[in-house]
């Protein structure tokens, strides 16, 4: 079994729906042990342990072509040989085999010292476990193609016994291996769509996505229900913001009312005027005037600005310190990112606002009353729910469906709800809605590998993309310029 602090990971992993990541360059048998033993500790934790067998087939046949690749592209290049040249690939390949198979350590040396690495990641979802494995040697088309075509190949197969009977590629060590990772996959129920593989700057990246089926799901979105259906202890927002909402919803209001109407409240004018004189706005010159803040912020700028002081003040926000430092970190990177990509107010303004609210269902539990959770335990042992779901729960599992339903509850906009529901994986949102998102998630995650808990290879390369970032140092650069500003905006406030 992993190291308590291992298993202590895994379950920090799962609650948090957050990638654990391991490297090598070896990848030498107890390495192979190690991660058998972290697939099966993830598997356990996720209910999901007749899949063991299936997996650990998978998971090995990945590291094994990644750690094949690596080693071919050092053996090319010490032969003199470009992998991409059909006859020089030819010729490399009729002799590949024999001579790192008889000398093993030797190019396992030169992948070392080339920096060539396996990587591992173990990424569970609310729905999905994926496995994927990396490798910093980019695949060939030609590669690619011979894939390709072991699965088209696959097609042809019913069982394992036949796949074995068959000689697809001597050359290749048999072909076999991708063939029958396809037959395991149908015989989980899957199909190879399950299985992905593709390259992008110089990576290779291969992955198995498998849906979490069974009691588990089917717990949790019950007691997510219950929760989120019961939370109707938490107070209402105060009256005074309701009335200012109104007054932003009717056409026939006009900013004068609604300044009017804002500054009956001392508390409110002082954050309206704190937010509109922060460096967020970059103004020239301090504003004092009730009047000229909401004319600067617009209807939308006001509107978000209430859906976040009425949170904070329902979730007693500003209470829970560190939530409150994350939320306006998340939300000065978000705004920043957001600004790079895009000149629309709307969006920047949606943007900011989610990464403020973006963690609301973390604190849902901290916020509501002893004897509201005494009724969900027991309504979890009524309906025989896994005390562990529960304290999962607690802990920040799931925590994005949870707050995103009571942003729902509280008649937030849909972009809003979605940004909370979709901060871990933008993918999963309304198409509408991507560039809010993924500007949210980016800002999120920057702030997670600053603390240790990401790993870059772990994060959303669509969406590093759509900021221009290319390669961890490109990262680590735009990461210490957010730093930089933020510290910036602190000191300024």
């Amino acid at each position: 079994m992993p190291k308590p602090k291992v298993i202590d990971k895994i379950r920090r992993s799962v609650r948090m729906s957050t990638p654990l990541v391991i490297t090598s360059y070896k990848f030498p048998r107890s390495t192979e042990l190690q991660i058998d033993e972290i697939l099966t500790a993830f598997l356990n934790e996720l209910g999901q342990n007749e899949l063991k067998d299936h997996l650990s087939y998978c998971l090995k046949e990945l590291a094994a072509n990644a750690k094949k690749a690596n080693t071919k592209r050092v053996y090319f290049e010490e032969k003199d040989l470009n992998i991409q040249d059909h006859e020089d690939y030819r010729r490399g390949m009729k002799t590949f085999r024999g001579e790192t198979m008889d000398n093993q350590e030797y190019w396992f040396e030169r992948q070392k010292e080339r920096g060539l690495y396996i990587r591992i990641l173990f990424h569970p979802t609310d729905r999905h476990f994926r496995i994927t494995v990396r490798n910093n040697s980019e695949i060939t088309y030609k590669e690619h193609m011979r894939v390709r075509d072991r699965i088209a190949r696959s097609r042809s197969f019913k069982t394992l016994e036949e796949a074995f009977s068959e000689v697809l590629d001597d050359s290749e060590g048999g072909g076999l291996g991708i063939v029958i990772l396809v037959l395991i996959l149908r015989k989980m129920g899957l199909n190879e769509d399950a299985y992905e593989i593709g390259a992008s700057n110089g990576i290779t990246s291969a992955s198995i996505t498998i849906p979490i089926k069974g009691m588990k799901i089917e717990q949790q979105e019950m007691l997510i229900k219950k929760i989120v259906d019961e939370i109707d202890s938490l107070p209402q927002f105060p009256e005074n913001i309701v009335a200012v909402q109104r007054l932003i919803n009717d056409p026939k209001s006009e900013l004068r009312d609604i300044a009017k109407r804002i500054s009956i409240d001392p508390v409110l004018t002082a954050d309206l005027l704190r937010t509109v004189n922060s460096a967020y706005f970059m103004l020239p010159n301090r504003v004092d005037s009730i009047g000229n803040a909401v004319k600067m912020l617009g209807l939308r700028g006001v509107k978000n600005m209430l859906l976040s002081y009425g949170t904070f003040k329902v979730l007693k926000l500003p209470a829970h310190h560190a939530q409150w430092h994350h939320a306006h970190r998340v939300a000065f990177y978000s705004f920043v990112l957001a600004r790079r990509v895009t000149r629309n107010k709307d969006v920047i303004d949606d943007v900011y606002v989610g990464g403020i609210l973006h963690d609301i269902g973390k604190i849902i539990f901290s916020a509501v009353h002893p004897n509201l959770l005494d009724k969900i335990r027991k309504f979890s042992r009524e309906k025989n729910i896994s005390p562990g779901l529960f304290e999962d729960l607690s802990a920040g599992y799931n925590h994005a469906e949870i707050g995103a339903r009571m942003a729902n509850k509280w008649n937030f906009p849909p972009s809003l709800v979605d940004t909370i529901r979709c901060h871990h994986h933008p993918d999963n949102c309304h198409p509408e809605n991507l560039l809010i998102v993924s500007c949210v998630y980016l800002g999120n995650t920057i702030c997670a590998y600053e603390q240790g808990a990401q790993h870059y290879d772990s994060i959303d390369s669509s969406v590093l993309a759509k900021f221009g970032i290319t390669n961890e140092t490109v990262f680590k650069k735009a990461q210490k310029k957010l730093a930089e500003d933020y510290e910036s905006e602190i000191k300024i406030v």
